[in-house]
């Protein structure tokens, strides 16, 4: 008898349990792309050709278009690209695009955050060759080269600004403006010409510097 007192729940159930557990969902961000694996060479600048990458998101009311900013961690050298919208496949094509060029030493890995505008990530890796990691959740700090950029990109790309009235010459010509403003962290040369630098550095060393 003391076993049919279930009978008396409000449910009638022995077991308060939802009908329908929901899914958890499979991480789109491997665990073998964490931050944590990515070696020291890169973390602490010693290598060149590797870039962190980030969104910059505007004012709702000037709609969906936004920009990606790329920062190659050795130089500062600083991409931005215009964005219709938030979508995976159009803004990962759009960093493939700009960036696969670039012989490989340039272009060796990529940080990004676990925004779903990235998980596309995947594809990169298996069409250009360029490795991807991922900070930590909610850890911007992590990919503090990139937030610096944003921050001095800012000052021509605030929020309020209507980002869908700019063009692609006027974007790079943001970008060339951050490229060739001298640095004190790079002994006062410019980004661009701390990658030129760089650039030709590793390819003298590298038996195959044609692209990958």
């Amino acid at each position: 008898m003391a076993q049919e007192l279930w009978w008396y729940l409000p449910l009638h159930r022995k077991n308060r349990t939802p009908r329908r557990a929901r899914k958890r969902q499979k991480s789109k961000f491997d665990r073998d792309v964490s931050i944590l694996f990515r070696p020291d060479d890169v973390a602490h600048r010693r290598e060149f050709g590797h870039w962190e990458g980030d969104l910059m998101l505007f004012e709702q009311k000037r709609g969906q278009t936004n920009a990606t900013t790329l920062v190659e961690r050795v130089s500062r050298f600083t991409m931005i690209l215009k964005n219709p919208n938030k979508r995976t496949k159009p803004v990962m094509g759009k960093i493939m695009k700009a960036i696969r060029d670039l012989p490989h030493v340039a272009r060796r890995s990529i940080t990004f955050d676990r925004g779903s505008e990235f998980v596309s990530w995947p594809q990169m890796q298996a069409k250009i060759g360029t490795q991807t990691w991922f900070c930590d959740p909610s850890s911007p700090w992590q990919k503090g080269t990139v937030e610096n950029s944003n921050r001095r990109a800012r000052r021509w790309l605030p929020r309020k600004r209507d980002i869908r009235q700019l063009t692609d010459h006027d974007i790079k010509v943001i970008s060339d403006r951050l490229n060739n403003t001298p640095r004190k962290c790079l002994g006062w040369k410019t980004p661009a010409e701390a990658f030129r630098e760089n650039m030709l550095k590793e390819m003298g060393r590298s038996p195959y510097p044609q692209k990958q």
